[in-house]
Order: C-alpha cells, then sequence, then structure tokens
C-alpha cells in the first residue's frame, strides 16, 4: 500500500482524506485537516459499560461533550457523515483491563454486536478560528502532536467511571490570551473556553516539557500556556473503570466528519435530561 504523507494529504478534500484514512495509507495525526469540519475523539464500549460512560460524558460535558453516539452495534454514525467507525480513524488504541494492548488501523476484527461508539468533540476543531484570529497553532507549523497532559482537575464521577480532566495545551502570547478565550468560548461541542492558564503545577502537571500523551509544546518569550480540556480523558480515567474491552483513538489521530463548523453549533453537545 502506498503511505501518503501528512503535507500532501492535508491539502485534499473531505472524501480524498477520508478514503485514504479508510484504506490504512494514512495513521498520523489529524491537526489542521479540512478546516472548519467538526473532528471528534473516540470511545468504544460493550453494552455492560456503555450506559454508564454515557452518563459519565453528560455529567462531565466539557471534557466528553458527546456529538454522536451509534446504535448498539451498528459501526455506521451517519449524522456525521459517510463514517464507519471501524475503518475511519488513522490509528485506534486497544485497551484490556485497561491495559493497552497496541494500536491498530481498523478495528472491523474486534466490532461486536453489542459495542457502542460514543464521539466526542475535538479541540482541533476550533484551531482553525485561533489561526484566523491571528493566533499561531504551533503543533500544526511543524507536523505535530498537540501535547496532552493528565490533571488533577476532579471529575463527576458515574459507576466505574472516575478520575482526573486530561487536557490539551498550547502556548499562547500573553497579549492574546485574552483572544483565544473569547474564540474558543464559542465551541462548546470542541470543549470551549479553556480550563486553566499559567501556572502547570496548579492542575498537577509536574513538567510542561514532558506531556503525557503528544510531542512537548514550543514556547517562544512571552507565551503562556493555556490548557483546554481534552477528549482523551476517557483514556485516562479507563485505568479505574478496566472495562474487558475498550477501543480509543490514539491520542492525536481523530475522527475527521462530515459536519461544517456551522451544523456542529446548531446541534450543539447532548445535554443531561
Amino acid at each position: 500500500m502506498t503511505q501518503i504523507d501528512y503535507d500532501s494529504l492535508r491539502t485534499l478534500p473531505m472524501g480524498d482524506i477520508r478514503q485514504h484514512i479508510r484504506s490504512g495509507a494514512y495513521q498520523g495525526h489529524t491537526a489542521g485537516f479540512a478546516p472548519g469540519n467538526l473532528q471528534a475523539n473516540l470511545a468504544v464500549l460493550g453494552e455492560e459499560h456503555s450506559k454508564d460512560f454515557h452518563e459519565f460524558c453528560l455529567a462531565n460535558s466539557q471534557p466528553c461533550p458527546l456529538v454522536g453516539v451509534s446504535g448498539r452495534g451498528d459501526p455506521m454514525m451517519r449524522d456525521l457523515g459517510d463514517i464507519d467507525i471501524r475503518t475511519d480513524i488513522p490509528s485506534y488504541n486497544i485497551y484490556r483491563h485497561a491495559v493497552l494492548e497496541g494500536a491498530v488501523t481498523d478495528i472491523t476484527n474486534l466490532w461486536a454486536d453489542d459495542m457502542v461508539a460514543f464521539a466526542l468533540g475535538c479541540s482541533y476543531t476550533f484551531e482553525q478560528a485561533l489561526l484566523d484570529a491571528g493566533i499561531r497553532i504551533k503543533h500544526i507549523e511543524h507536523n505535530e502532536t498537540v501535547p496532552m497532559f493528565a490533571t488533577n482537575i476532579a471529575l463527576t464521577p458515574v459507576g466505574p467511571f472516575s478520575g482526573g480532566m486530561v487536557v490539551s495545551m498550547r502556548p499562547v502570547p500573553r497579549d492574546q490570551v485574552d483572544l483565544a478565550v473569547e474564540v474558543t468560548a464559542a465551541y462548546p461541542h470542541a470543549h470551549g473556553a479553556p480550563v486553566h492558564i499559567g501556572d502547570p503545577a496548579k492542575i498537577g502537571v509536574r513538567d510542561i516539557n514532558q506531556p503525557d500523551w503528544g510531542d512537548p509544546g514550543r514556547f517562544a518569550d512571552g507565551d503562556v500556556p493555556v490548557f483546554w480540556a481534552c477528549g482523551v480523558t476517557p483514556q485516562n480515567v479507563l485505568q479505574k473503570a478496566a472495562p474487558p474491552l475498550c477501543i480509543t483513538h490514539t491520542p492525536g489521530r481523530m475522527l475527521v466528519t462530515d459536519l461544517t463548523d456551522a451544523q456542529a453549533r446548531q446541534r450543539g453537545v447532548a445535554k443531561a435530561a
């Protein structure tokens, strides 16, 4: 199979991007793909844990903004576009009893009739708006994965799901921080405004240069670390829940949907009853 590189793929139309991902020709991160389209994180669970996880997302909508839920045993997420959840993400992490077994590019052979897929909004969605506002996104400039950190920000527990929030971090010039807050607050379906600005130690991050996932951030003089809630949060809480099998996206490798930002805003985020 002929592989395609990031710089070539990001210039293509959405349909072509998906076909290259679906075929396994691209396995890298998706930052900067299909500007203006909703990107989403993924969690797939069996029926035994899917109801509690659904309620967990509703109770923690900033790190886990639900933008799509599949039918039981149905891998097609038609509300988000021409999407087969088994093939349309560049890389999937496979967890068994909370232990990372490995990463694969296709989960067709793992899909079962009791599985439910959850799509959670992703901060990649608002990055084009930050760029349009004149705020640099350095991990896109350098073809890297945004840095992500486990924190001590407590989540609302539901059933076996509990623990701390995961955040993504972008260095922002001090005089643009207020602008970054204003721009991203308009994206509740993609985590919304930052959850923390400044001192990493206050949210339990020991070393800003050693992310738990992704690549280290690139700081210039005058930059401030700005932290947004992150849809990798489920991968963190899995350590306590330990379901027999859970499938997630590999951090930074998102589901790129057919929904435009305007359509995603109109639909909003699923709310608790």
